[in-house]
């Protein structure tokens, strides 16, 4: 483990070298919509400019896949469900997406260029397990254990496809061996749970596994939030054989589990 910047490309590309790392895992990124809106130019440093320093040593390093994080929100306001890869995402609806539609483009031309191995995976709303705590169910749980509101923009009318943390693994693992064999090596995934769910069954079921029942502020829909989103997983299964085991009531029963344990309730 070394803990540094993705912009100190001398340093990353020491320890691809040192290690004789020939695959690359890049899940490091500047996260979440709602704060690209306010602090677009972290987004830009850590999802553009850092992702062209690991696309560019793992061009030099001659590394055999580079797998990256992309986002089901590159899909934009679509209507069409279930979102399946072939659609357009042409049109962002937050900076946050739009650098993660950055990526992809790059990783195509890098693809295209000098053959460097690339695939993209769009996650769909991962949750679980040490999550990011600007997520909806790490900030729901807080606040309910603590006797505070919480916040349902849109009205708590979003549809979401959630994905369980252990799902989103196993499905990274099933393709690092398994790069495009394409005359441009370059693939791009769905990876969520093929369901969608509706926001207010995702806060019963936390309210159920707390046994505490939650207060809630009704807010109108934000700017650059998508409404809903339902991944087509069928061609991640065809490809390698994916398949999400984890449910929701499964999924959030084990991060109550977590949350209690972590924080001593």
């Amino acid at each position: 483990f070394y803990k540094i910047s993705l912009n100190q490309i001398n340093q990353v590309d020491k320890i691809i070298k040192k290690n004789k790392i020939s695959y690359v895992i890049h899940l490091a990124a500047q996260a979440g919509v709602r704060y690209s809106i306010t602090n677009p130019g972290t987004y830009f440093e850590n999802n553009i400019e850092g992702f062209f320093n690991i696309i560019e040593i793992c061009r030099k390093n001659k590394i055999k896949h580079l797998i990256f994080a992309s986002t089901s929100s590159v899909y934009g306001d679509n209507k069409n469900f279930p979102l399946k890869e072939s659609f357009s995402t042409d049109k962002p609806q937050s900076f946050y997406a739009a650098t993660k539609k950055t990526n992809e483009v790059m990783a195509y031309s890098y693809s295209n260029i000098y053959k460097l191995p690339t695939t993209a995976l769009r996650f769909f709303t991962v949750y679980g397990p040490y999550g990011r705590p600007d997520m909806s169910l790490y900030k729901f749980t807080n606040n309910i254990v603590n006797n505070k509101k919480i916040l349902l923009y849109n009205k708590g009318n979003h549809e979401r496809d959630f994905t369980y943390i252990e799902d989103i693994i196993c499905g990274i693992e099933s393709i690092i061996k398994k790069p495009s064999s394409k005359k441009i090596p370059y693939n791009c995934f769905n990876i969520g749970s093929g369901k969608n769910e509706k926001l207010i069954n995702f806060v019963k079921n936390i309210e159920m596994n707390l046994q505490l029942k939650s207060k809630s502020k009704k807010l109108p829909l934000q700017v650059g939030d998508i409404i809903k989103t339902h991944s087509d997983i069928s061609l991640l299964k065809k490809y390698s054989g994916y398949k999400p085991m984890t449910n929701i009531k499964m999924g959030i029963k084990r991060f109550i589990q977590w949350y209690k344990e972590y924080y001593k309730i």
